[in-house]
């Protein structure tokens, strides 16, 4: 069983853009973040429910395809289920409409209490005000599998500062946002704790991985 965590960043460390609002609540660089991994073809098959078998090959879908393999069961914080946007709303159930990508079951830390949500394919939001160690605890009653941990920047550095990561992938986009939630911050010499490995897309992506 792995703790895994993949991420998409600027160049500068950026992982949730700012000048986050209603009308826009992912921010208005969201859509150049995740530009190249929304466009590969893992991705608009899971994410997008396409099935015209379109997007990209090579380095970045693998990385895309490598995201889903073998993952039992997800953390999230309450940003990233969309709580930020949609705070006063009873039927709010994820961004992710009736086919959420997930599959498998999904801890989000909130101190909105909620029943669990299900959906027909496998997902299961159940809502949870806990610590990131008892957070994993409850995750690992669900699978033997992989879990990993989604976002956002917060959660994960919670969950890197407590030492409870066991691989973490994030995907380097060549731009610089300048603002926004930043996940390198108060995380100095991360990297002794692991072994660091780099890849280049034909993107222009950098996959940057650490592992134990």
């Amino acid at each position: 069983m792995t703790v895994r965590v993949d991420l998409n960043l600027s160049l500068d460390g950026v992982v949730a853009p700012a000048d986050q609002t209603p009308e826009n609540p992912m921010g208005a660089d969201w859509g150049r973040l995740v530009e190249v991994y929304i466009g590969t073809r893992t991705m608009r098959e899971r994410v997008l429910h396409e099935t015209t078998g379109e997007g990209t090959a090579g380095v970045d879908d693998r990385y895309a395809a490598a995201y889903f393999d073998g993952v039992g069961a997800e953390i999230m914080g309450a940003g990233m289920f969309g709580f930020h946007a949609f705070p006063d709303d009873p039927d709010w159930r994820g961004w992710w409409g009736d086919e959420p990508p997930f599959r498998a079951p999904v801890m989000v830390l909130t101190h909105r209490e909620r029943p669990p949500i299900e959906f027909s394919n496998g997902t299961r939001f159940e809502f949870l005000a806990a610590t990131p160690e008892d957070a994993l605890a409850r995750a690992r009653e669900y699978t033997e599998g992989d879990i990993r941990v989604g976002g956002g920047a917060s959660v994960v550095r919670d969950f890197l500062a407590a030492g409870l990561v066991d691989r973490l992938h994030v995907a380097i986009s060549p731009i610089v946002l300048g603002r926004g939630a930043r996940l390198w911050d108060d995380l100095r010499e991360l990297e002794r704790e692991y072994a660091v490995t780099s890849e280049v897309a034909e993107s222009g992506v950098v996959h940057v991985t650490f592992a134990r």
